[in-house]
């Protein structure tokens, strides 16, 4: 099968990589080996559908702890725009700055986008689930920020068992 916008798929490995969090902090995919990852892309720092999907994951945080599924946050959107974002909102999980869209492009969840009739390039709302093998246990692509994390969360709680 094709893969579609050079998007790794489920049941291969995750691509590694290192990005710094709203912090500085260097993070890579790697060091949450052994563990349940959700890698979210979104947009844009404090836009509204960002926001909300933000927030929601951040009132669904606790259910995340308890199934010990990390969260990662990744935009094309800089350290310190990541930092006042986390901030405003008091986001709990971690926010990694892909300003050279290095992350979004191995992925493959940069591309054409529409709005208001306009063509043009930015990130595609796409998740994907990562094993604690590092292997992608499931994708979730045209995510819907509302019902995103308590989607995720139903899923962690089939796969776990």
């Amino acid at each position: 099968m094709k893969k579609k916008n050079n998007k790794p798929q489920v049941g291969e490995q995750a691509p590694d990589f290192e990005l710094l969090d709203q912090k500085g902090k260097l993070h890579s995919l790697s060091a949450y080996a052994g563990g349940w990852v959700l890698l979210y892309f979104y947009p844009k720092d404090d836009t509204p559908g960002c926001t909300k999907e933000a927030c929601i994951i951040r009132d669904y945080f606790p259910d995340f702890k308890k199934l010990k599924a990390n969260v990662l946050g990744v935009s094309v959107d800089s350290v310190r725009s990541h930092g006042k974002f986390a901030e405003k909102y008091q986001l709990p999980f971690t926010l990694l700055a892909d300003e050279k869209k290095e992350v979004v492009r191995k992925y493959g969840v940069w591309g054409k986008k529409k709005f208001m009739g306009r063509e043009y390039e930015g990130t595609l709302r796409t998740s994907f689930l990562i094993d604690p093998q590092g292997k992608i246990a499931k994708i979730y692509e045209d995510v819907k920020p509302e019902i995103h994390a308590e989607e995720v969360i139903k899923d962690l709680k089939v796969l776990k068992s």
